[in-house]
């Protein structure tokens, strides 16, 4: 699987510290790296398919102070796609009225027949590209049935009932930001936190800092935040993901196929 990272806070704050612990942990998950700062309302992208601990740019980019408010972090443990540059997280794309939303996962989608009418449209090949190109032809499918564009609570419902349907065998921790709202789901145990205070949400698949406050993410929710602080929070569904023997045999048996590619 993979990890994936993210601040949500009032103001700009420095988050060096932070990504240095969170990229410290690609010896586990080598086969990409990703970073999301968001500056002036837009992204600046980064992203490589190499370990993330052997990345020159990387070293770069956190050897000069990173201050935003909403920064999003990847580091891959490919269970599905090639290790190429278009694979690695975050992905972007824009919607019909030029709202640029991206996406970062931590999951497999095993089964879910909706997506597959996007491998030949998709830039690389990973089912987390598609779910974001899903998302986006049902927001603008939204609307132009309305003919006019989706409020802040018209794209959360969109996005709940997307999340509720794909999640169901699926694993989907999943990192969204829109333009106005960053959106958090987890469906899998032990598998995605959070540190709280008044100004800021840290969330992350492990802690990336010693303070004693980390609690894990409401399974099975999706949870919209802007400017640290949650604005919508969804009822519970019932989908929560508990891995079987075979599908933890089919990404063993991916990762063994890589590491011989090699």
């Amino acid at each position: 699987m993979c990890e994936i990272f993210c601040l949500n806070s009032n103001k700009p704050r420095k988050v060096n510290q932070c990504l240095e612990c969170f990229y410290n942990h690609s010896e586990q998950h080598p086969h990409g790296w990703g970073l999301a700062n968001m500056q002036s309302n837009k992204f600046i992208i980064d992203k490589e398919p190499q370990k993330a601990s052997c990345s020159q740019h990387l070293k770069q980019i956190l050897s000069n102070p990173l201050i935003s408010k909403n920064v999003f972090a990847h580091i891959r443990l490919a269970t599905m796609g090639e290790i190429i540059s278009p694979n690695c997280h975050p992905f972007t794309q824009i919607d019909a009225n030029n709202r640029t939303w991206m996406l970062i996962h931590n999951g497999t989608i095993f089964d879910y027949p909706p997506l597959d009418q996007y491998i030949e449209i998709e830039n690389g090949d990973t089912d987390s590209e598609r779910i974001l190109l899903y998302i986006i032809d049902k927001i603008n499918e939204y609307e132009r049935q309305k003919n006019a564009p989706t409020t802040i609570k018209e794209r959360f419902n969109i996005l709940l009932a997307i999340v509720t349907d794909l999640s169901k065998n699926n694993k989907l921790n999943l990192m969204i930001h829109d333009g106005d709202l960053t959106y958090i789901h987890s469906n899998m145990r032990k598998s995605l936190y959070y540190l709280k205070s008044d100004e800021y949400f840290l969330i992350a698949s492990t802690p990336v800092n010693d303070d004693d406050g980390w609690k894990e993410v409401e399974l099975n929710k999706l949870f919209a935040l802007v400017d640290g602080n949650i604005i919508f929070e969804s009822k519970e569904h019932e989908n929560e993901y508990i891995q079987t023997t075979e599908q933890e045999e089919y990404i063993n048996n991916f990762i063994e196929q890589l590491r011989n590619e090699k």
